[in-house]
Formats: C-alpha cells, structure tokens, sequence
C-alpha cells in the first residue's frame, strides 16, 4: 500500500477499544473463574458464567451511555452485576459459597486478561510511528493493572470513567479527540466491534477494524473497507498487520 492510498495517512493518533480488541476477555476470564472454584465446584459452566457477566456488561454501559443510572467505574459494574447474578435461577446455587471475599476477587479478574498473542509486539510496533491509547469503558486502575499484566505500552490510557460515560456516548470519543489535541479526521479508533467503530466515524474518527474471534460473531465476515465498498477505512487480522501498514507511511 503506497502512502498516496494508504487511508491512514496523516492519522496522528490510535486509540484503541480493550475488551475483546486488545485481550481475550473471554479465555482470560473463563480461566480464572475456573481456577479459583470454591472446592467441588469447578465443574461449573464458568465459560457461560463469563458470558452472562459479559452480557450485562454491555446492557448496563449502554443504559448509562444513553443518560441511564449507573456508576462509570467498572469496577463498581462488575460488583453489581455478579451480585444480580446470584440472585438469578441459573446462578443461585452458588450464592452461599461465592462470598463477599470472593466476590471481590472474581471482579479483580478483570485486571488481568491476557492479550491476543499479537497484541504486544503489534502496539510496541505503532509506539514507534504514532500515539497509542486507549478508549475503553474500563476504569483507569483497571486498564492501568491489565496494561502491567499483558505488556500494553500504552502513551495514554482514556477511560469511561474519566470521560465521563461509556460508549457510544459522544462525549467518550470526542473527549478522547479533544484531550489529544487532534482533529477527529486525525485519530483512528481501533476496535473489534463495528458498532463501536460507527460511533466514532459518525464523529468523523478514522477506523480500524481487527477481527477477533470472540467478537462479533456471525457480522464479521460481512465487514468491508471502504475500499471495497464498505464502511470501514482499514480491515487487519493483528496489530502487527497494523504496525506494518503504518511503517508503509
């Protein structure tokens, strides 16, 4: 790709979605429900527990997104939600043995999810051409300690907490644009979800869309560049393919 076509010409800044984009919150998860089963329960589905959990997160954020009640720390959400949870027919019979304490522990599982294998190497690649941040609803500590945890060499870390929702609130982007000192044509958000990426380009951000295979089940393969006939500006497979475009500029 020369640099006369190259769609990402003149972007000075990447910021980034986290969960499902830059680590597999999924596997991450999962994993550590499993280990840290109370004795005799390790047999549960924590893959499906994960997956709830990860369902409400999304309900919940979008309720506070669109001017909803809720708290912007993620932290806090995680708390609530798993505390619905085991209110819940499916979940109930673990209340007793998934204590305060525990409970606690499991939304501290949040801050350690593992990055996709190129995660790392891809954004240390970026670090050298261009801003990299991240635009996530995670809470600052979160995305901090997950940032030590999985190697992100992030320039800047923006948060829903910070910025005062979650997205697709417009106030998350254009915070993001405007702490940076960009115009949005200028800053590219990179993100695993398309509805994530419309948001911003109804804001006028470049878009980078990264397949995962976590996210967006069953829309992904109909995602298109522009170049093609769709409505993102650059479709990757990695950061590291990423990286390599922006080395092309």
């Amino acid at each position: 790709m020369s640099t006369t076509t190259n769609p990402l010409l003149g972007v000075e800044a990447y910021v980034f979605d986290v969960f499902g984009t830059v680590v597999d919150w999924y596997g991450s998860v999962s994993r550590a429900l499993e280990k840290a089963a109370p004795d005799g329960y390790s047999g549960e589905d924590w893959g499906a527990f994960a997956t709830e959990w990860r369902k409400g997160y999304r309900e919940y954020t979008a309720r506070v997104a669109g001017g909803g009640e809720g708290s912007t720390n993620a932290d806090i959400m995680h708390r609530e939600l798993i505390d619905a949870m085991l209110t819940s027919e499916r979940w109930k019979h673990l209340s007793s043995v998934l204590a305060d304490a525990k409970r606690t522990e499991f939304v501290q599982f949040w801050h350690k999810l593992d990055g996709w294998p190129d995660s790392s190497n891809g954004l240390y690649g970026m670090k050298k051409k261009a801003i990299i941040g991240t635009l996530s609803n995670g809470n600052v500590r979160l995305l901090v300690d997950m940032a030590k945890h999985a190697n992100l060499p992030w320039d800047v870390v923006f948060s829903g907490e910070l910025l005062g929702s979650y997205k697709p609130n417009p106030k998350t982007y254009l915070g993001a644009v405007g702490h940076l000192g960009v115009t949005p044509d200028k800053c590219a958000l990179v993100a695993a979800h398309i509805v994530d990426l419309r948001a911003a380009a109804s804001h006028g951000m470049k878009t980078v869309y990264v397949r995962r295979p976590t996210e967006d089940v069953g829309v992904k393969e109909s995602v298109k560049s522009k170049q093609d006939g769709g409505e993102v500006d650059v479709i990757v497979d990695s950061f590291e393919e990423l990286a390599g475009l922006l080395a092309q500029l």
